[in-house]
């Protein structure tokens, strides 16, 4: 679990699509540098934000770390795309010290989203971004929480559908804190929903289809009720 406060961001070291060593396992590997500041505490095994991607640590030194990445992350994410000094957002797993300055990110990317537009507001930036999965903007609302490439961000401004897309806008501050703010329209970044609205909605869809076994949901027996009722009255 992540707040998506980004701690640091490091650089990537080397991207090996087969990497043979014990660290590796034969599969893709991701080894991070410029990143000592927040491996003080680090171990073998710990969970860190890549990105917004949650992975493990497989080697280690004072300075350096390196990851395994599966196949699906490979898919969902933006990783695939990362070249030698490629800049990274890095977060570690949170600790029972840990202030919540952002919201519960669990490092499990939804979907890529391009950048479709970066328009100047002040010293501000808006920028519109277009998912590669439309339907995961049936969980984004304005106002509320998205994590992009780890870090989170409120949202401006929501268009669903098809062809639908969402707003953020990065401060100054945050312009140079995320990798994001050096990202150009066309580039990719990692999306995470809130993972609140995915609660509520199975929840909410397993109440309306009533129990299993064939019987009707819930909401067809309380139309079908109401139809029986203004029958009735005429």
């Amino acid at each position: 679990m992540f707040t998506g406060i980004v701690e640091t961001i490091g650089t990537v070291s080397a991207l090996e699509s087969h990497d043979a060593t014990s660290s590796g396992g034969g599969g893709t590997s991701l080894t991070i540098i410029d990143c000592a500041d927040i491996l003080t505490d680090a171990h073998l095994g710990d969970s860190i934000s890549i990105n917004g991607t949650c992975l493990t640590i497989t080697a280690l030194t004072p300075s350096t770390f390196k990851v395994g990445i599966s196949p699906e992350t490979l898919r969902r994410t933006n990783l695939s795309s990362l070249t030698a000094s490629s800049p990274l957002n890095l977060e570690r797993a949170v600790s029972a010290a840990t202030r919540m300055g952002g919201h519960f990110v669990q490092g499990h990317v939804d979907t890529v989203a391009a950048i479709e537009a970066k328009t100047p507001d002040g010293n501000a930036i808006t920028y519109r971004l277009r998912p590669r999965d439309a339907g995961v903007l049936r969980y984004v609302v304005e106002k509320g929480y998205v994590t992009l490439d780890g870090a989170s961000l409120t949202v401006t401004a929501v268009r669903d559908g098809p062809a639908g897309w969402f707003e953020v806008m990065l401060i100054a501050y945050t312009q140079e804190r995320v990798v994001m703010g050096g990202k150009g329209v066309g580039e990719e970044v990692n999306v995470e929903v809130d993972m609140v609205g995915k609660y509520v909605e199975k929840s909410v869809r397993g109440y309306f289809e009533g129990k299993e076994g064939g019987e009707m949901g819930v909401l067809e027996r309380m139309v079908g009720r109401m139809v029986d009722e203004r029958l009735k009255g005429t």
